[in-house]
C-alpha cells in the first residue's frame, strides 16, 4: 500500500518565525528582507552543517529541514548573504555566524575580539567599521538552541491582582538572592533561589503582590566593559527577546535554564505573587553599527530591524547605539510574538517596558496611537496582563509621563522628584533658611497624579515610586548629597547628578547617632509615603532593609556585593523591615488607601473623598497652599458606603526641621483618632487622639491616623 503524500506548504505562505514543528514536520523561518541567501547553520559532530533555505516570500526566508535535523537540545545559527551598503543601511556578511531572533534558548557567551566583529583594525590601531571583514566568526559567537516547552504547570493560576491591591517589588535575581543565608550556596544568584521558600517567606512576610525583575532575556556585556574588567550586572543589552539569561541559571543546559525559570514562575504563583518582566525591547547588544559587532539582526537585516539615519547609520534615541525600529510590521510582529511566548509559555504576567517612547516613536516621533501601542490594546493575550511604561527615552521629546494610553501603567518621575524634594532637599533648605516648594505639588502627587495621567484612568494610572535600580537606593538617599560613581570606571561622570538627596550633615557613612536617627527617620517618611499614597507603588529590593550601594547611583556594571542585598541585619534594620511590613499591611487593610478611581473632594457615594486640612484643623487656604515656606499638611480620606463599610485615615505629613502642633481633623462621624503607625519613635502606636484638639507632632514625621467611628444609629 503507498503511504499518503505528506501535505505541504505553499510557498507563498511562510510558516510561524524561529523553529517550529507542524504536521509538515519541522520548519525554520528567519526575516532577512534584503538578503540574497540565507542558510541554517547546524552545529554537528562533524562540524558545521549549512542548509539553504529554499522559499523567500514577504522578507521572510524559510524552509523545512530534515527530519531529526533540529532536535530538541541542537545548536544552530543563520548566515545570511547579500549587499554589503552600509551607507544604504546594508551589512550582510556570510563569515558572520548569526544568532536566530527568535531562538528560544542561547547557549555560549559571547567573546569579545573585536578583529572579527565587522571592524577592521589596521597595523596603527585604525577602524574602519565600513569595510566588511570576511573572517569567520562562529568560534566566537553562542549559538541559539532548540529546546521543549512542554512542562507539568501542575494547577498553577495567575495571581491576577488587581491594580488598586498591587504592590511592586522591583529585584534583580542575582542581586536578591545572591547573599541570603538560607538559600543553598549553589542555588545563590539563581532563578531556583527566587522560588526557595526562604525567599517566598520573605516576600509574603513584606506583603509584597507583584515581583518586578530586571531584564531575564539573554544579554551580553558592552566591550567597553569587559576591557575596563567588569560586566553588564542589570541586564539591558539584550542578545534575544525569546531566550532566558542562562547566567542566571543553576542548571547547565539550555533545557534546565528553560525548565528552572519556570519553576520559579510556577513557585511564585503558589503563594499568590505575580512575576512581571522588565523587558528592553528598544535597543540590543549590537550597539551602533560604527562601532558595534554583528551577532543577530544586523547581519540578518540592518535596514529592517534598526532605526537608521539618511546616511545608514543608527538614529539613537536610547543611549545604547542603535534603536530598534517598531515602524515595521515585522518588527513589531517580533517583539508582540516574544511578549506572547513569555505569557503563554512562562506563565509570566506582565511587563515593564525599558525606554517606552523609543517603542512608540513612528516617523515625526511619539504617538499614544502608535501601531505597537493599539496592538497591546487590542490582543486577547496581552491586553489581559499588567503593562508599564518606563514613559521616557533619550531622543528628541523624549519625556512622555502620562501620555501612555490605558491599559498602561507608567512610572511616575514627578512623584519621585516632588516626594523626595518635600522630604530631603527642602528640610536641607530651611535649616540653611531658604524657602522650599511648599506642599501643594505633594498633595498632587499623593492624590494619585491626575494632572499627569489624567482624570479618565482611574486612581492606579500612576506608578509611586522614590527609588528604583538606577538611582540611589533609600538609605543613599538619606547619606549621600553627591554621587559616588568612580568604581564604575568612567570617573564618575555617569549616573544622575540631580537626586534631590540630602546627607543629612555628613556625607556618607558616620557614627554620629543624631545623624544617623533623623535619617532612619527619612527613610521611614519616604517608604511610608510611597505605600500609603494613591497609585501604585513600587520597592526596591533592600530598601526595606537600608540597603547601601556606598553613594553609587548607577551601579549597572557592579555584579558584587556593591548590589547585592545583604540579609545580615543591624537592629535598625530590623525595625526598618518591621515599618515596611506594617506600612504595607496597613494599605492592605485600608481600603480608602487604595481606591480603583480617583478620590473626589466632593461627597460621592462609594468613592473616596479626598480633603486637606492645616494644622489648625481648618481646610487649606489659597495662601497656604501657594506658600513655598508651608511644611506641614494633613490628607483626611474617608468613605460614603454603609455605615459598616466606612472607614477614615488622616495622613500627618510634617517636613518641618522642628516639632509643630497639628488638631486631627474633626469630621462628622470620627470621635477619636488612633496613631496606628508613625515615622517618630516618640508617638508609639495606639495613642488616642480627640479631634480638634492640638497635638505635638515631632520634626520630619509622617503619622497614619485611623478614625473611630461612632456607632450608626440602632
Amino acid at each position: 500500500m503507498v503511504p499518503p503524500a505528506r501535505p505541504r506548504r505553499s510557498p507563498e505562505s511562510p510558516p510561524p518565525l524561529g523553529v517550529t514543528t507542524s504536521e509538515l514536520g519541522t520548519e525554520v523561518a528567519v526575516v532577512a528582507r534584503h538578503a540574497t541567501a540565507v542558510e541554517l547553520c547546524v552545529d554537528t559532530p562533524d562540524g558545521e552543517r549549512r542548509v539553504p533555505l529554499r522559499w523567500h516570500v514577504s522578507g521572510i526566508w524559510w524552509d523545512v529541514v530534515p527530519e531529526g535535523l533540529l532536535a530538541p537540545g541542537t545548536r544552530y545559527g543563520f548566515r545570511a548573504d547579500g549587499p554589503w551598503d552600509p551607507a544604504a543601511g546594508h551589512r550582510h556578511n556570510p563569515a558572520k555566524l548569526l544568532l536566530d531572533p527568535y531562538g528560544r534558548a542561547v547557549d555560549g557567551w559571547v567573546h569579545w575580539e573585536p578583529e572579527v566583529y565587522g571592524h577592521v583594525v589596521d597595523a596603527d590601531g585604525r577602524h574602519h567599521p565600513d569595510e566588511r571583514d570576511d573572517r569567520d566568526s562562529a568560534a566566537l559567537v553562542p549559538r541559539s538552541v532548540v529546546v521543549d516547552h512542554a512542562y507539568d504547570w501542575g494547577d498553577d493560576e495567575p495571581p491576577a491582582v488587581p491594580w488598586s491591591r498591587t504592590v511592586v517589588y522591583e529585584a534583580h535575581v542575582r542581586g536578591l538572592t545572591m547573599r541570603h543565608p538560607e538559600v543553598p550556596p549553589e542555588l545563590q544568584g539563581t532563578y531556583a533561589a527566587l522560588g526557595h521558600p526562604a525567599v517566598l517567606d520573605h516576600l509574603t512576610g513584606l506583603g509584597v503582590t507583584s515581583l518586578e525583575l530586571l531584564p531575564v532575556h539573554a544579554f551580553a556585556s558592552e566591550p567597553a566593559l569587559v576591557e575596563r574588567g567588569l560586566r553588564n550586572y542589570w541586564g539591558y543589552n539584550t542578545l534575544g527577546f525569546f531566550a532566558p539569561h542562562a547566567g542566571y541559571a543553576s542548571a547547565n543546559d539550555p533545557q534546565g535554564v528553560v525548565d528552572e525559570l519556570k519553576g520559579a514562575v510556577r513557585a511564585l504563583h503558589s503563594v499568590g505573587i505575580e512575576v512581571l518582566l522588565d523587558v528592553v525591547y528598544n535597543h540590543t547588544a549590537e550597539q551602533s553599527c560604527t562601532g558595534g559587532p554583528t551577532l543577530s539582526w544586523r547581519g540578518l537585516d540592518n535596514q529592517t530591524y534598526y532605526r537608521l539615519d539618511a546616511h545608514g547609520r543608527d538614529a539613537d534615541v536610547t543611549g545604547t547605539g542603535n534603536s530598534v525600529d517598531l515602524r515595521d510590521p515585522l518588527v513589531v510582529r517580533m517583539v508582540l510574538d516574544s511578549l506572547r511566548h513569555w505569557v503563554e509559555d512562562y506563565h509570566v504576567d506582565g511587563f515593564r517596558f525599558d525606554l517606552a517612547p523609543a517603542l512608540a516613536r513612528g516617523s515625526h516621533g511619539f504617538s499614544p496611537d502608535h501601531p505597537f501601542l493599539v496592538a497591546l490594546q487590542t490582543d486577547p493575550v496581552l491586553s489581559q496582563v499588567k503593562l508599564i511604561a518606563e514613559p521616557w527615552d533619550v531622543g528628541p521629546h523624549g519625556w512622555r509621563t502620562g501620555q501612555f494610553p490605558p491599559p498602561f501603567r507608567e512610572w511616575n518621575d514627578r512623584y519621585r522628584d516632588t516626594v523626595r524634594t518635600f522630604w530631603l532637599a527642602d528640610v536641607a533648605r530651611e535649616r540653611e533658611g531658604h524657602a522650599g516648594h511648599g506642599v501643594r505639588e505633594l498633595a498632587t502627587r499623593i492624590a494619585g497624579s491626575a494632572d499627569v495621567v489624567g482624570t479618565d484612568r482611574g486612581a492606579t494610572a500612576s506608578v509611586n515610586m522614590v527609588t528604583a535600580h538606577d538611582g540611589f537606593t533609600l538609605a543613599d538617599l538619606t547619606a549621600y548629597d553627591h554621587k559616588h560613581n568612580h568604581a564604575n570606571g568612567e570617573d564618575n561622570r555617569d549616573g544622575h547628578g540631580d537626586n534631590r538627596s540630602w546627607n543629612h550633615g555628613v556625607e556618607g557613612p558616620t557614627t554620629d547617632a543624631r545623624v544617623l536617627e533623623d535619617r532612619r527617620r527619612s527613610m521611614r517618611n519616604l517608604l511610608g509615603t510611597v505605600l500609603l499614597s494613591t497609585g501604585v507603588p513600587m520597592i526596591v529590593a533592600g530598601d526595606e532593609l537600608g540597603r547601601t550601594q556606598q553613594g553609587n547611583n548607577n551601579a549597572y556594571n557592579q555584579d558584587n556585593a556593591l548590589s547585592w542585598v545583604s540579609w545580615r541585619l543591624e537592629p535598625w534594620q530590623e525595625e526598618l523591615l518591621a515599618d515596611a511590613r506594617t506600612l504595607v499591611a496597613l494599605r492592605r487593610e485600608l481600603a480608602v488607601l487604595r481606591p480603583a478611581l480617583l478620590p473626589t473632594f466632593e461627597p460621592e457615594p462609594g468613592r473616596t473623598r479626598l480633603r486637606w486640612y492645616a494644622e489648625d484643623g481648618g481646610s487649606v487656604s489659597h495662601q497656604a497652599w501657594e506658600d513655598p515656606r508651608r511644611r506641614t499638611v494633613v490628607a483626611l480620606y474617608d468613605t460614603l458606603h454603609e455605615e459598616h463599610d466606612r472607614q477614615a485615615v488622616a495622613l500627618v505629613l510634617h517636613a518641618g526641621s522642628s516639632g509643630t502642633e497639628v488638631a486631627p481633623p474633626a469630621v462628622d462621624g470620627v470621635q477619636a483618632w488612633t496613631v496606628r503607625w508613625s515615622s517618630a519613635a516618640s508617638l508609639p502606636e495606639g495613642d488616642e487622639l480627640e479631634p480638634g484638639m492640638p497635638w505635638a507632632v515631632p520634626a520630619t514625621s509622617l503619622t497614619v491616623l485611623v478614625g473611630q467611628l461612632e456607632e450608626p444609629p440602632a
